[in-house]
């Protein structure tokens, strides 16, 4: 029996699909449903199904950002609401895609390409190169939202912070903490808000909790049970990497 995970950060649309797959291919097992591209891929890693279903844009991780992670462990449909998305790539049937909503007739065809592949046992195609252009497209169009600048609060003042001086973003209960190398102050938005507003070369989440500066990792260190830690240039603390962001430090 075939199985899959769907990942949408929306629940109409999850469950949707979910009630269109039950009836166009009763046969497939959905093992998970996810909200956010973290869970997704920490799905994928524990339940290892044979296709995952994942809306392009989540909070946190993308899409694009989940297949990469994923290593070709399973197979990828896409679901988009955004037309341009679609490049000639998708069109070519290099990967899967389904535009929101999700025309039953278009869903039995790429069904139908599902089952063949599985049925020739056809190899999951390296798309690293493919995804990673998918990607730069689909972030340029962000480039004007992008975060500048931190207002936060500091007792009863509030601190305005250039976002290069910004260490590292930590979830705390209700708010998040900015650390800088000599200052840190709290905001009240969470993790998988800003991470939106924030360039993804820059700013890795590395847990679901924190966000880092990439240039401020001086070195990642995992130990006999496979955690990983990271020590900053710049400052004494050290942060924790979820298994999950563990594909961000694989050597070269």
């Amino acid at each position: 029996m075939p199985t899959a995970i769907i990942a949408d950060d929306e629940e109409l649309p999850r469950s949707e699909l979910r009630r269109m797959l039950a009836e166009v291919w009763p046969e497939l097992s959905i093992v998970a449903e996810c909200e956010h591209g973290t869970d997704a891929l920490e799905a994928i890693y524990r339940l290892q199904p044979d296709i995952a279903f994942l809306d392009i844009r989540m909070p946190g991780l993308s899409g694009l950002d989940v297949a990469k992670a994923a290593g070709g462990r399973c197979r990828t449909v896409f679901v988009t609401a955004f037309d341009n998305h679609a490049f000639d790539a998708f069109a070519a049937g290099a990967i899967d895609y389904l535009l929101k909503p999700v025309a039953r007739e278009r869903l039995m065809q790429t069904i139908d390409r599902l089952r063949e592949r599985a049925r020739l046992a056809q190899p999951i195609p390296d798309l690293d190169g493919l995804m990673a252009e998918l990607d730069r497209r689909m972030r340029g169009g962000d480039a004007g939202k992008r975060i500048r600048w931190i207002s936060a609060s500091v007792g009863d003042t509030i601190k305005v912070i250039p976002i290069e001086d910004v260490i590292f973003f930590q979830s705390e209960e209700k708010y998040t903490r900015v650390v800088t190398a000599g200052d840190e102050a709290h905001v009240r938005k969470p993790i998988k808000e800003l991470v939106e507003g924030l360039d993804p070369d820059q700013f890795w989440q590395v847990h679901r909790s924190v966000i880092v500066r990439a240039s401020s990792i001086a070195r990642v260190q995992r130990d006999e049970m496979g955690r990983i830690t990271i020590s900053l240039r710049g400052h004494t603390e050290t942060l924790k990497a979820s298994q999950a962001y563990a594909w961000r430090f694989r050597p070269m």
